[in-house]
């Protein structure tokens, strides 16, 4: 990388840090001054001031900055590990700055989009000094309806990509989550489930390039970068190979009008029947049905403030109402839908719907800002569906505590016909369907939180029988530590397989194959990153 002239700002730079760096020992702080020397010798010349992409614990903005896009107050407690240094690059070559310095000063870098990962981390790392680069700046949509294709920077959330997908055209859509603040970067990286996922599959299965900077600082696109690595970061976590600055998506049709549907029923009303029936038909269902399965709690029909078990059927459909209802009552007249139960909608309208936003204008979509909880969430995947006893299990610990729920997600579909090597996403064959366990609470304290997870972990336990098994399957975009943690440095395979296996099942060890490719020394790593060893 070219050398520019030292930047103006270098001395404000250091006297951020000479307070509190002359009375500790140099050798312990001497990455976090050196990183910024580097950056200010570095930074391309830009209308933009470095100190104004530059954010340290002594700027009065940091805080502000640091807590923008964390969506897990887990994260954000005093004794939670923060970055040094945050960056905030407006300019492709900023963050290849960035990098090259990280790496010339030892400073382990994380990379944020969303801030929705599960288990922070983006923005926190078990290194005690560790820079951060947010690519909040980083969210340009360009949508091209004539090639069918749009390019979406990794900082975009989904519903900047949603929204701008529809300011352009209302025969296209793109197959995503349902919540509108998750980043791309992430979201896209470990596989992008979303409710149109069996008609068209994943997000990483709609994804037709790329462009990165690798541990070299090269910004790398698809032909640059080889098959093998466009094969990883679809699928296998971009963190773990570069940081990936935006991805080319190919737009896929859908109709003027399509129809979604939500419809409760209490075990009272025959809700534990239906649950039980919904995994015999889900799968099955024609393509361009999805329908998903909330199992939550509810208030009970015999009053008193009684808590029950309530199932949630929701659906989108690409047609019209009558076909639907037609379809529902040849596949699951269990159900009982009926057309009143129906309502059609554009598809953009039904992001706002199942983003809960229904009947709102579409740029809401734009809203960055989040309801802010603590979180813990756990995923499995199920092959053999669960029997009725099973099912029991899951009604009861549900209404132990509040704030739980459990997602059913179906696959079939073209999820089925995908196979499970063509990305790293390896939970396509035989698998009936997801679920995503979680529990949230916002009241603060050590007691509220070890309630929670402990509840958490005792369910995930219970369900080991009904599962998938050797391994138990665990989907990325839902990350849990529990489930094993690398040991800082050049982790064995051995090592982090103990968690990988879950995740990736055989494409792991190709996986490392590319790791070790690309990023021999391991400087792109976190608590889950896959590691270079040898196989």
């Amino acid at each position: 990388m070219k050398t520019l002239m030292a930047s103006p700002w270098l001395p404000l730079l250091f006297l951020l840090f000479s307070t509190s760096l002359m009375a500790a020992p140099s050798h312990h702080h001497s990455r976090v001054p050196n990183f910024l020397q580097c950056l200010s010798l570095h930074f391309p010349n830009s209308t933009n001031s470095i100190a104004k992409l530059i954010y340290t614990p002594h700027n009065s903005n940091y805080t502000s900055v640091l807590k923008a896009s964390l969506r897990n107050q887990r994260f954000a407690l005093p004794h939670t590990p923060k970055p040094k240094v945050i960056v905030t690059p407006l300019e492709v070559s900023q963050i290849q700055a960035a990098v090259y310095c990280s790496k010339e000063s030892g400073l382990p870098i994380r990379v944020r989009s969303g801030g929705h990962d599960y288990e922070g981390l983006s923005y926190v790392s078990y290194e005690s000094q560790f820079v951060m680069v947010d690519l909040i700046n980083f969210r340009s949509v360009d949508v091209n309806v004539e090639k069918g294709t749009a390019w979406v920077q990794s900082g975009a959330t989904l519903g900047e990509l949603y929204y701008g997908i529809s300011q352009k055209t209302n025969t296209y859509g793109f197959t995503a989550g349902v919540c509108p603040t998750v980043g791309i970067g992430g979201h896209f990286s470990g596989g992008g489930y979303g409710m149109m996922s069996r008609k068209y599959g994943l997000s990483v299965d709609n994804i037709i390039d790329a462009r990165l900077v690798d541990v070299n600082g090269k910004i790398l696109d698809r032909k640059a970068m080889g098959e093998d690595l466009f094969w990883a970061i679809r699928g296998g976590g971009g963190a773990s190979f570069g940081v990936i600055l935006e991805w080319q998506i190919k737009l896929l049709p859908v109709p003027e009008t399509v129809t979604v549907f939500t419809v409760n029923r209490t075990l009272e009303q025959n809700g534990a029947k239906l649950i039980h029936r919904w995994q015999y038909i889900a799968d099955k269902l024609d393509e361009n049905i999805l329908l998903r399965l909330f199992i939550t709690t509810a208030n009970s029909s015999s009053g008193f403030g009684k808590l029950t078990t309530q199932g949630s059927f929701v659906a989108l459909y690409l047609g019209r109402a009558e076909k639907l209802v037609e379809l529902m009552k040849e596949s699951f007249p269990e159900l009982g839908l009926e057309r009143q139960d129906c309502f059609e909608m554009s598809w953009i309208e039904s992001i706002l719907y199942f983003a809960g936003f229904d009947g709102y204008p579409r740029e809401i979509l734009l809203n960055r800002t989040y309801d802010l909880m603590y979180f813990k969430g756990k995923s499995d995947y199920v092959l053999t569906p669960i029997s009725e006893e099973g099912l029991e299990i899951v009604y009861k610990m549900l209404n132990e505590i509040d704030g739980t729920q459990a997602l059913f997600s179906p696959f079939g579909g073209e999820l089925a016909e995908i196979s499970d090597s063509a990305t790293p996403y390896a939970h396509r064959s035989g698998v009936i369907y997801n679920i995503h366990w979680g529990t949230g609470w916002k009241q603060e304290g050590r007691e509220e939180y070890v309630k929670h997870m402990k509840w958490i972990r005792r369910l995930y336990k219970a369900m080991e029988p009904y599962v998938s098994k050797n391994p138990r399957q665990a989907y990325l975009n839902y990350r849990d530590l529990d489930l094993g943690v690398n040991n800082k440095g050049n982790t064995s395979y051995e090592q982090a397989s103990t968690w990988a296996l879950h995740y990736y099942k055989d494409n792991f060890k190709r996986l490392v194959e590319v790791k070790r490719k690309v990023d021999p020394r391991n400087f792109f790593r976190n608590e889950q990153s896959i590691p270079p060893a040898a196989v």
